[in-house]
Order: C-alpha cells, then structure tokens, then sequence
C-alpha cells in the first residue's frame, strides 16, 4: 500500500495511523512558537517520565482545525513544560491553543502542581533553580531569571536565562 509521508507521520492514503515520528526540540525551527509553563517545584523523576508520555500522546492526537500541529512538548530542568509549534505548517489558532492549555491544566491537576501562575518567577542561585513570587525577586541580590515571556524558540535559545538586570523582572526589584 503506498504511504504518504507528512512532516509529523506516516499515514496510509486511507487516513489510518501507521506510525508516528515524535519531533524533538532541537529538531524545531528557530522560528517555531513556543508556550513556556513554569512549574511552583521541580518534578520528581517518575513524574518526568510520566508528563513525557502524556506530552507525546497529546501532540500525536494535537489538533487546530483539523490539521495536525507539527510540535513537541519538551521538559525543561525538571521545572518547565515547553510548548512549542510550527505554524509555518500549522497555525495554531485559538482552538488548537485551547487544547493546549487544557491539556496543562490535566497536568496540573493529576500532579498537583501549578503550571499556570505567572507570578511565580524561577531565578537560578548557586548553580540551582529556585521559584519564589515575582513580589520577592527584591529580596534575592544578583541572580539569572528565566524570562518565560519568549515567544520563539530562537529567543528562547538567545534570552530565555538572562541576569535579572537585563529582564524584564528588573522593574520588582527597584
């Protein structure tokens, strides 16, 4: 049976799943989008495992009208679930990003964990990372941010850690 081969799978000219190649982020284009969602703690090693598998069902079925989303879901430092998506072969459009967010918010619930709350700031001290309230960053001196605000994977790559000076955290600590 002749098979069609699209960016994120194979399928058979009938529509049916053959298999399915995940795409890893490093493989991304720099210009892919990207959703970075924090975590209040750091993941243990079997929920790691756990948030992988559930990530890579989620983006095998992924949808935004009725076009598969060419994306991965990537862990980062055990702290941070990364979103990220071609749209150049997808858009993803307010539904598809509805589904997204959904799926956080399984994870949220499952883990007990809050994925969600953009007023928790991760900051990197020593060598480890720590979470505190974005009203505390006063309280912690001189220490590198991840800017959760980066919206492509290139800026991801370039400013996602960056010292707080140069963040856009620096206004909390005046």
């Amino acid at each position: 049976m002749q098979r069609v081969i699209y960016n994120r799978h194979c399928e058979e000219r009938s529509g049916e799943a053959i298999s399915q190649k995940m795409i890893r982020f490093n493989n991304m284009p720099p210009h892919s989008r990207i959703w970075i969602y924090q975590s209040n703690r750091e993941f243990t090693s079997s929920e790691v495992e756990s948030i992988k598998q559930k990530s890579d069902a989620f983006v095998k079925q992924w949808t935004s009208h009725d076009q598969q989303m060419n994306a991965c879901i990537e862990i980062f430092h055990d702290r941070f679930v990364v979103v990220c998506v071609d749209e150049k072969t997808a858009p993803a459009s307010g539904c598809g990003i509805d589904k997204s967010v959904k799926f956080i918010q399984q994870l949220e619930k499952e883990f007990t964990l809050s994925l969600l709350d953009r007023m928790n700031v991760a900051y990197r001290k020593e060598g480890k990372i720590h979470s505190t309230s974005i009203s505390e960053l006063k309280n912690i001196g001189n220490v590198t941010v991840f800017n959760n605000l980066v919206t492509t994977k290139e800026e991801f790559e370039k400013n996602w850690e960056v010292p707080i000076e140069q963040s856009w955290h620096k206004q909390f600590i005046a």
